[in-house]
Parts: structure tokens; C-alpha cells; sequence
């Protein structure tokens, strides 16, 4: 079967995974703490170029982001920091909800997209993704995201253990180091997912819009 096949915008979804201020911005807490963003345009504009032919072709696209409250602040969630040398009582928490670190930066969800707002790596874990993904056909993703070690590599894990296909470009995912990136789509090759590229993607579904 071809790649058009396997994604046909009927069954698919675009996930784009945390292009939020506080990960992909200059001013964002991740640059703020010395991550090296080097990375993150690429790929932001490579989702960017995903969403816009996920429209044309008719594929569902979802924008999944981290939103984080006192509340949801678990403690085994502060207990890490704390053991890594890092009270989150005395640090700026990443993409708290209504701030503008958890801004989608990059890709902007548009009036027909399903935005998803999580509190862990994975939207399975405490969203209704895939239900709704399910309700609307969907049996697919392709993903795009931040970081690709991290919340797309959760994500990925994820939705393959609920029954969904994986495909991720590797050119709209972006680590802060390159040898996590290689090593995190790696991991994810052997797994969970079938990698492709931007480019590849949008051709597919270029042939059927």
C-alpha cells in the first residue's frame, strides 16, 4: 500500500504537539533556561506547511498543548524538579494556562481544528483524543511537534497503544540537542512509528485535494 493510501485525508489527523511560546519562542521559558531552539524554526514552519495541506486535502488537524495550573502541579511532578536541584516553588512553571508561554507559537489553530489542552506528556492520558479522533474516522496521525524526545515521542507511544497508525515527518519535529532527536526518532522507528518527511506528506495529500 502507498503512502497516499495510508494517509488518505479520510482517516487521517495532523497532530502538531506543543508549538507553544514557552518551547519554540526566543522569549519563552525553554530559551530563558539555555535550551538551544537552534532546531525549533524548522520545524514550525514544516508543521506550518503540514497544516496547511492537511486542509486543502480535507485531513482533520488537532493542535495538542501543555496547559498547567497549581493544581495539576502533581506532586511527583515538583519532586523531580526538587531532586534535580530545581524547586518549581521558586521557578517560572512551563505553559501555565492563560499566560503567554502556553500560546501556540508557529502553526495557529484555524476555526475547524480540534485543540486538545493536556497536563502530561501525552493528550491520552488526560484528553478525549481518542474518542473524538475515533468518532470522526479517524485511525491515523501523522504527527508533528515538541519535542520529539519528549511530548511527541509520548504521544506517538500513545496512540500506537491505542490502535491508532504513527507517521511522523522528521522534519516538523525538533529536540534541543540533535543526538536526542536522532536517537528519540530511532527509538520510535523501531516501535511505534513509520518516519516520512514533510515534503512526502504533503505530496500524498496534494494528490487528492
Amino acid at each position: 500500500m502507498s503512502l497516499q493510501a495510508w494517509i488518505a485525508p479520510a482517516r487521517t489527523a495532523l497532530v502538531i504537539v506543543d508549538m507553544q511560546v514557552d518551547f519554540a519562542a526566543p522569549e519563552g521559558l525553554s530559551a530563558q533556561w539555555g535550551m538551544d531552539l537552534s532546531a525549533v524554526p524548522d520545524a514550525l514552519a514544516a508543521a506550518d506547511r503540514l497544516a496547511a495541506a492537511a486542509r486543502r486535502a480535507g485531513a482533520a488537524v488537532a493542535f495538542v498543548g501543555l496547559f498547567t495550573t497549581p493544581e495539576t502541579d502533581s506532586e511527583v511532578w515538583c519532586e523531580r524538579g526538587r531532586r534535580r536541584g530545581h524547586d518549581p516553588a521558586d521557578s517560572p512553571a512551563l505553559c501555565r494556562a492563560g499566560a503567554r508561554g502556553s500560546d501556540f507559537f508557529g502553526p495557529q489553530p484555524q476555526a475547524d481544528d480540534l485543540i486538545f489542552r493536556k497536563t502530561r506528556y501525552s493528550p491520552f492520558w488526560d484528553t478525549d483524543i481518542a474518542g473524538l479522533l475515533r468518532a470522526k474516522g479517524v485511525d491515523t496521525l501523522v504527527l508533528a511537534g515538541l519535542t520529539t524526545e519528549c511530548c511527541v515521542d509520548s504521544t506517538a507511544r500513545d496512540a500506537f497503544n491505542h490502535d491508532f497508525h504513527v507517521f511522523i515527518p522528521v522534519d516538523a519535529c525538533a529536540a534541543y540537542e540533535p543526538a536526542l532527536h536522532a536517537a528519540a526518532l530511532r527509538m520510535l522507528e523501531l516501535n511505534t512509528a513509520i518516519l516520512t518527511d514533510t515534503e512526502a506528506v504533503a505530496a500524498a495529500w496534494a494528490r487528492v485535494s
